[in-house]
């Protein structure tokens, strides 16, 4: 059965608890990262933009439109806060969107960005399966980072998260706790694929 959209104060609640989890594994150093939570009258809670996500509360939770516009505050969502919208608007499913800026998902993402995909193989329990997380170039044009997500989703190509080029990770689920195993599932993966290549580099290195 499908996770329904949250009142605002439940939403507050689950961020705030997620930031707390994912500050303690890491994954959203200084103020980076950005979270946010469909909400049952049609509008998202996002976090405040500047925040340590590791201490958040919830008066640094916002309310902001499908359009990304703060509703009720003078307080200044997310400049990717559109990055958040597209995933609702795309993703009827999505109750819940993480971006986190790991140094592993950091690292991964300038070591494939040219290759614009990373490709995970091998890992599950067939070891036939196949997940492609794609890497998009960065820029601070939002619009434009949309448009470039937007076509992928638009070729008909799976999607279930995407590094920004030099950035970080974002995912999403139908509640807070898939979406966090989410994050912490390719985490796990993205790690795996540095180790090898750094086995195998340190294999090619060493002397005869």
């Amino acid at each position: 059965m499908a996770a329904k959209p949250v009142d605002f104060t439940a939403a507050a609640g689950a961020i705030v608890a997620a930031g707390r989890k994912l500050g303690a594994l890491g994954l959203t150093p200084a103020t980076s990262s950005n979270f946010s939570m469909r909400l049952d009258n049609g509008n998202l809670a996002v976090t405040v933009s500047g925040r340590d996500k590791g201490a958040l509360t919830p008066h640094d939770v916002m309310v902001v439109d499908m359009q990304g516009e703060p509703i009720g505050t003078s307080a200044k969502p997310s400049a990717e806060t559109l990055l958040h919208t597209q995933i609702y608007t795309r993703f009827p499913e999505a109750n819940a969107v993480l971006h986190t800026h790991s140094r592993a998902q950091t690292v991964a993402s300038r070591l494939y960005a040219r290759a614009g995909v990373i490709r995970f193989e091998g890992w599950y329990t067939t070891h036939e399966s196949q997940l492609d997380l794609p890497v998009f170039a960065n820029t601070q044009q939002m619009p434009e980072l949309v448009a470039k997500v937007g076509a992928w989703i638009d070729s008909g190509k799976p999607l279930y998260g995407y590094l920004i080029d030099g950035h970080g990770i974002y995912t999403w689920g139908r509640d807070m706790a898939e979406t966090e195993r989410h994050v912490e599932a390719f985490e796990f993966l993205i790690n795996c694929e540095l180790d090898l290549r750094r086995l195998k580099f340190s294999t090619l290195e060493a002397p005869l």
